[in-house]
């Protein structure tokens, strides 16, 4: 009787213990998809209508010549699965084109990370990358073809006007 009443102990005790942590699954769970969802609506208010203003290396130059780079975001906007859709200008050198790009981004933690394997850009050829995005900066590896080099700089945004004059005033 005393052995029956010891397993109906443990078995409660491990019913409870299954309960209480499938909740805290469901919990964790419930606050991981909050926390997504308010990390891609950040990362598209921080990227829409920013501009990403830096430098690049080229592995066929020296190492130490820098390449200034721009990328207008008009907007960015999450489309599921880990998909992005940019709206964007690109300018360096003899450059400049504006184009819709669909781009994964993979986060490390709360950082997210543009992902591109052989990514076909027209105007420009094929490219992978891996740029990481965090307080107003980027940093990555870029490779295109048979050559490539890092790439490094600001996001900046346009301070807003005030509503009713041009210039803010």
């Amino acid at each position: 009787m005393l052995i029956r009443t010891c397993w109906k102990l443990v078995f409660c005790f491990l019913l409870l213990a299954g309960v209480k942590s499938t909740a805290i699954a469901e919990q964790a769970s419930s606050t991981s998809a909050r926390q997504q969802s308010e990390r891609y609506a950040a990362l598209e208010k921080s990227l829409s209508g920013a501009t990403m203003v830096g430098y690049f290396t080229d592995s066929h130059e020296p190492s130490t010549k820098l390449t200034s780079d721009r990328y207008d975001l008009k907007s960015v906007r999450h489309l599921g699965e880990g998909q992005w859709l940019f709206q964007t200008r690109i300018r360096y050198g003899e450059h400049d084109v504006t184009l819709p790009l669909t781009l994964p981004i993979y986060w490390a933690g709360d950082t997210p990370v543009i992902t591109v394997e052989k990514l076909a850009i027209p105007g420009f050829g094929t490219f992978d990358a891996r740029v990481l995005i965090y307080a107003n900066h980027y940093a990555g590896f870029w490779s295109g073809a048979d050559h490539g080099g890092h790439l490094f700089g600001v996001i900046e945004r346009e301070p807003k006007k005030k509503k009713g004059t041009a210039d803010g005033r």
